[in-house]
C-alpha cells in the first residue's frame, strides 16, 4: 500500500511534473505563468494608458524597466526574509542567485517594479500616478495566473481538509527538482490526506480584486493613484487571512508570520493613502500639440499634414506630458483644440507648481494645465 491510497477518490489532482527539457533548455511551469501573467498586465495597462491620453506602446518601455525590476525587488525580498537557507548553518550564499530553483516575494516585486516604472515614467514624461492607477487592475490578474505555477510546483498549501475541493500534493524529490518522488513500482508518492489549495483561494481572490478595483474606478473615476491604493488594499486584506492558512515554512514575528504582519502594514498604508489624496482622475496631452489649422472657406485645398501619416504606424513618442482634467482631454479629442495655460491665482502666471512629467504639484492637488517640464529642464530631469 502507498500513501495515495490514503487519500480519498474525491480531491483536486496536482501536477507530477513542473518541467519540461527542450533540449538542454528547461521549460518551467512556474516561469511561463509568470510570463503569461506579465502579458496580461501589460495588455490591460496599455488599454488603460491609451484611454488617458498616452502614445500607444508606452506599456512596453515601461515594462522594460519595471519587470526585471520587479523580479530583482521579488528576489531581495525572500532571501531578506529567509536569510537562514542561503546565509545560516548549511546554507549556500550563491543560492540566492539560483531564482530558477523558486522564492520571489510579491512585496519585493512591487516595490521593485515600481521603482522600474518610476524610472520609466521619467524618461516618457508620465506621471507615475497615471501609470498606477493604469495598471490597478492589470496586476491582480498577473498574480492570479502566477498563482497556477504554484499548483505545478505542489507548493503554497493549507492545512489538511476533508472539503469536497481538497488538494493533492505530491512529494517532490529533491535529486530531480521539478518531478515527483516516485515508489518502487513508479508511482508519484502523494502525502497523506487532503490539503487546502490556497494558492487558489488567492488566485479566485484576485480575480475578485482586479473586478472591484475596475468597477470602483470606473463609477468614481479614482486619479492620483487611488485605484492602486485600491487594488493594494483588496490584495492584503485577502491575503492577511489566506496567509494564516497555509502550513509551509516561513519566519514568524510573536507567533505570527512574517508575511501576515506585512499585509497588515501595507494595508493600513493603502488605507491612508487612499483617504488622505483626493483629486480627479488624470489625462494627458502631447506637449507641443496644437490644434489643427482649418483651411479658408474660399479654398478647396486641404491643409491637413498627412505625412505623419505615412510616416509610420506608429507615431514617436511625444516628449512629455500635459496634465488636463477630462472635460479639457474630451474637448481635445473632439475638435483637437488645446486648453489654455490657466496658472494658479498668485503664481505671476508661471507654472512652476508642476512636477514635471507627473503634472503634480508636491503635497497638493495636481496642476491641471500645467506643462511637464516648463523649467526647460531635460526628459530625464523631470519630476515624478
Amino acid at each position: 500500500m502507498t500513501l495515495a491510497s490514503l487519500s480519498p477518490q474525491a480531491a483536486l489532482p496536482s501536477p507530477t511534473t513542473a518541467v519540461w527539457q527542450l533540449g538542454p533548455l528547461p521549460v518551467r511551469a512556474y516561469a511561463l505563468c509568470i510570463i503569461v501573467g506579465i502579458l496580461v498586465a501589460c495588455v490591460v495597462t496599455e488599454y488603460r494608458l491609451r484611454r488617458r491620453g498616452v502614445a500607444p506602446g508606452a506599456v512596453l518601455d515601461i515594462a522594460v524597466w519595471a519587470v526585471p525590476a520587479g523580479i530583482i525587488g521579488a528576489r531581495i525580498y525572500h532571501v531578506i526574509t529567509s536569510p537562514e537557507k542561503y546565509f545560516g548553518t548549511g546554507g549556500d550564499p550563491m543560492k540566492a542567485f539560483a531564482i530558477w530553483e523558486g522564492g520571489l516575494g510579491i512585496w519585493g516585486a512591487v516595490a521593485g517594479g515600481a521603482l522600474g516604472a518610476w524610472i520609466a515614467a521619467r524618461q516618457l514624461g508620465i506621471p507615475l500616478t497615471v501609470v498606477a492607477d493604469a495598471l490597478a487592475p492589470g496586476l491582480p490578474l498577473a498574480q492570479a495566473i502566477g498563482r497556477v505555477g504554484n499548483w505545478f510546483n505542489n507548493e503554497l498549501f493549507g492545512g489538511r481538509t476533508t472539503l469536497p475541493w481538497g488538494l493533492e500534493i505530491h512529494r517532490m524529490d529533491p535529486d530531480n527538482p521539478g518531478h515527483a518522488l516516485r515508489d518502487d513500482t513508479g508511482q508519484p508518492i502523494l502525502e497523506p490526506g487532503l490539503f487546502h489549495p490556497t494558492f487558489a483561494y488567492e488566485a479566485l481572490w484576485n480575480i475578485g480584486v482586479a473586478v472591484l478595483v475596475y468597477l470602483v474606478d470606473r463609477k468614481l473615476r479614482l486619479g492620483r493613484g487611488r485605484a492602486f491604493a485600491l487594488y493594494v488594499m483588496g490584495y492584503t486584506a485577502g491575503r492577511f487571512w489566506i496567509e494564516l492558512m497555509r502550513t509551509d515554512e516561513a519566519n514568524t514575528i510573536i507567533g505570527v508570520r512574517l508575511n501576515v504582519w506585512t499585509a497588515a502594514l501595507v494595508f493600513l498604508g493603502a488605507l491612508i493613502y487612499f483617504l488622505r489624496v483626493r483629486g480627479p482622475r488624470e489625462y494627458l496631452i502631447p506637449l507641443g500639440a496644437t490644434a489643427p489649422q482649418a483651411a479658408p472657406a474660399e479654398s478647396d485645398v486641404s491643409q491637413v499634414d498627412l505625412s505623419a501619416r505615412e510616416a509610420g504606424s506608429r507615431p514617436s513618442a511625444p516628449e512629455g506630458y500635459r496634465v488636463v482634467d477630462e472635460g479639457q482631454f474630451r474637448a481635445y479629442q473632439e475638435t483637437g483644440a488645446v486648453p489654455a495655460d490657466e496658472p494658479e491665482a498668485g503664481d505671476g502666471g508661471d507654472s512652476t507648481g508642476a512636477a514635471g512629467p507627473t503634472g503634480a504639484a508636491s503635497g497638493g492637488e495636481p496642476t491641471r494645465d500645467d506643462r511637464a517640464g516648463a523649467t526647460g529642464s531635460g526628459t530625464a530631469d523631470r519630476e515624478s
